[in-house]
C-alpha cells in the first residue's frame, strides 16, 4: 500500500490541492482574489525555470549520442513507427473531440483579446526562429528554443573531444535544472489550488462540465486505442499469431504501468515481455529504453485533450486545418521531448500555449487535465513500446520474423 502511495502521491496531492482550491473558491467567491498571487508566483517560477531546463535537457541528450550509425536502419524504422503511432493516436483524439466538442462558454472575451493575431507567414517565422539570442529566453519562443537546443546538441556531438568540456557543462546544467523543476513542482498543489480557487470564483460551475466532458472523451479514446489499435498493430506485425503473442505477454507491463504511473519503471517488464513476444534482443534493447523516453501514444491523446480544453475555455474553435496541423506537429514534438524531463507534460503545455499565443491563464486548466488523464496515458505510453518493437521487428527482419523467433 505504501509503495502504491509513493507512486501516486504526486497526483494525490495535486488533486487534493485542486479540490481544496475548488472548495475555497466556492466558499469565498470574489474574496479569493486575495490568494490569487500565490498561484501567480507558482506560474512565474514555472515559466522562468522551463527555459534553461528545456535547453540543457535537449542539447545534453543529443550531445551524448554515440554509436548509432551502424544501426541506421533500425533507428530510422523506429522513429518512423514512433511518429506514425503518435500521429494515429492524435488524429483519433481529434476526431473524438470533433464528434463530441467541448463547450466554449467559460472565458470572457476580455481575455480573448490578449491572444495574438498575426499573419500566417509571420507566425511561421516567429514559430521556428528569433532574430536575437536573448529572445530565446522568452517562453513565447519555446519552439525556437527547442530547435536551437537541438542544433547546439549536434554541434557539441560533432566537436568530439574538443567539445568534451562543453558537453560536461550541458550534462551538469541538465541535472541542476531537472532538480530545480522538481523542487518547484513540490509546491504545485498549493500554487494550482490557489489559481483554481480563483478560476472557480470567477467562472463558476461551468468549469466542471468542461473537465468532466473532456475527461470522458480522453478515457474513452485511450481505452479504445489500447484494445483496438494495439490489436491492429499486432496483426500488422505478425498476423493472428502476433495478436496472440502480444496480448499473452502484455498483461504484466500493463499492470506495472498503472501501478507505478511511470514509463521508465515499466521498462524492465517491457523488456521481459518483448523477449517472450519473440522480438530480437537487438531491437528490444534499442526500442524499449528509447521508447520509454521518446514514444508517447498516451501523451499524444493527452496533448490534444489539453489543447481542446484550453481552446474551449478561451472561446476558440479547435477545428480549422491550420490549428489541427499545428496541433499534430506540437503533439509529435511534445511526445519526443517530454520523456527526458521531470513533469515533461508541463513543458508540452507551455509549448502549445506559446505556439497558439494564449496568456498564462491557459496553463492551469491544461495541467489539471493532464493530471486527471495521466494514469491511462501512462498505460498507452508504456504498452505502446512493445507493440512498436513488434512493428519494427516486422519491417526490419521481414514478415516471417515470428517463425524464426519460434
Amino acid at each position: 500500500m505504501s509503495s502504491w502511495f509513493q507512486n501516486y502521491k504526486g497526483i494525490f496531492w495535486l488533486i487534493l490541492g485542486i479540490t481544496a482550491g475548488t472548495i475555497t473558491g466556492l466558499a469565498l467567491g470574489k474574496n479569493t482574489q486575495v490568494i490569487k498571487p500565490i498561484g501567480d508566483i507558482f506560474l512565474n517560477l514555472l515559466f522562468v525555470a522551463v527555459i534553461p531546463l528545456v535547453f540543457f535537457a535537449i542539447s545534453s541528450a543529443i550531445a551524448n549520442l554515440q554509436g548509432a550509425k551502424k544501426l541506421t536502419r533500425i533507428m530510422l524504422t523506429m522513429f518512423a513507427v514512433f511518429i506514425g503511432t503518435v500521429l494515429v493516436a492524435a488524429i483519433l483524439t481529434i476526431i473524438a473531440v470533433t464528434l463530441f466538442p467541448v463547450r466554449q462558454n467559460v472565458v470572457t472575451t476580455t481575455i480573448m483579446e490578449t491572444i495574438n493575431k498575426t499573419p500566417i507567414g509571420d507566425q511561421i517565422t516567429s514559430l521556428f526562429t528569433t532574430d536575437e539570442l536573448y529572445n530565446l529566453l522568452s517562453r513565447k519562443n519555446m519552439l525556437a528554443l527547442i530547435i536551437f537546443s537541438i542544433l547546439v546538441g549536434f554541434a557539441a556531438l560533432r566537436s568530439g573531444e574538443k567539445g568534451a568540456a562543453f558537453t560536461a557543462f550541458l550534462n551538469a546544467g541538465s541535472e541542476v535544472f531537472k532538480n530545480l523543476f522538481i523542487l518547484i513542482m513540490k509546491v504545485a498543489p498549493v500554487g494550482l489550488g490557489a489559481f483554481f480557487a480563483y478560476q472557480v470564483s470567477v467562472f463558476g460551475p461551468t468549469l466542471f462540465g468542461t473537465y468532466a466532458h473532456t475527461l470522458g472523451i480522453g478515457y474513452g479514446v485511450s481505452i479504445f486505442y489500447y484494445f483496438v489499435f494495439y490489436t491492429i498493430y499486432a496483426f500488422i506485425a505478425g498476423g493472428v499469431n502476433g495478436i496472440r503473442r502480444y496480448w499473452q505477454n502484455n498483461i504484466i507491463p500493463s499492470f506495472t504501468a498503472v501501478s507505478t504511473c511511470s514509463s521508465i519503471a515499466t521498462i524492465p517488464a517491457n523488456l521481459d515481455a518483448a523477449k517472450k513476444m519473440g522480438i530480437s534482443d537487438t531491437i528490444a534493447s534499442i526500442t524499449i529504453p528509447l521508447g520509454g523516453t521518446l514514444h508517447k501514444d498516451g501523451s499524444s491523446v493527452s496533448s490534444i485533450l489539453k489543447m481542446a480544453v484550453v481552446f474551449a475555455m478561451f472561446g476558440k474553435g479547435f477545428n480549422s486545418p491550420e490549428t489541427i496541423l499545428i496541433a499534430l506537429g506540437v503533439t509529435v514534438l511534445v511526445s519526443i521531448v517530454e520523456g527526458g524531463i521531470p513533469n515533461g507534460g508541463y513543458v508540452g503545455e507551455l509549448l502549445f500555449i506559446s505556439v497558439y499565443g494564449f496568456p498564462p491563464e491557459a496553463l492551469p486548466p491544461a495541467i489539471i487535465m493532464g493530471t486527471l488523464i495521466d494514469p491511462v496515458a501512462t498505460l498507452l505510453n508504456t504498452t505502446g513500446d512493445t507493440i512498436a518493437a513488434m512493428l519494427i521487428n516486422r519491417f526490419v527482419e521481414g514478415k516471417d520474423w515470428l517463425k524464426t523467433a519460434a
